[in-house]
């Protein structure tokens, strides 16, 4: 690991899984592979553990959870890190995602009801068993993120279009995942958490 007391730094916020570039420049970026935007090399959930209580400000992450082999614990660090309020905001490839099985990497699959089984309360209407004692956090929202790329203009603006309904209130996010994400595959759903 590199030094380790850019840990120290208040207000803290993190960005797990960063790779070769942090998305915010604020955040002490962390990574496994030491890259040169990487400032604590190390496996994400260690770190966390040798963080006190409640003195992270933020957490981001993009395309990394689904890496983890224990998101669960994860998450239930991130809680336990976090200041009351505190955000933890995840972008996850969706389980509908085709490419989202090609990569021999991916350990968990993420859905709209995932964080629901480890959280307190989601914003959504279906409920879902909890197995254990529910982290001190509140999911906010989901959205879902679809792609196209820009010479295929006619599914381009499918996606637009199918995104802005999809993404209008939590029953139409319910109604896509349960009934058309296999048709309109979503790319990703970026989730936004909050420490009671």
């Amino acid at each position: 690991m590199r030094d380790m007391s850019v840990l120290e730094h208040r207000p803290l916020r993190l960005e797990l899984g960063c790779a070769n570039r942090k998305r915010r420049a604020d955040a002490v970026g962390i990574d496994l592979l030491d890259l040169p935007d990487v400032d604590v090399v190390g496996d994400a959930l260690e770190v966390l553990r040798m963080i006190p209580d409640s003195c992270v400000e933020s957490i981001y992450s993009e395309h990394f959870l689904e890496h983890v082999t224990d998101p669960e614990a994860l998450v239930r660090e991130a809680a336990r890190v976090l200041v009351p309020g505190g955000e933890f905001r995840a972008i996850i490839p969706h389980f509908s995602n085709p490419g989202f099985y090609s990569d021999p990497t991916h350990r968990s699959y993420f859905g709209l009801y995932t964080f629901g089984y480890w959280t307190r309360r989601t914003p959504f209407r279906r409920k879902v068993p909890t197995y254990a004692e529910p982290a001190p956090l509140v999911v906010y929202g989901a959205t879902f993120h679809f792609k196209a790329s820009r010479p295929f203009y006619v599914r381009h603006g499918i996606v637009k279009v199918l995104s802005a309904w999809v993404n209008i209130s939590n029953w139409t996010k319910e109604f896509y995942e349960a009934h058309m994400c296999w048709m309109m595959p979503a790319y990703e759903v970026e989730f936004v958490l909050r420490r009671d």
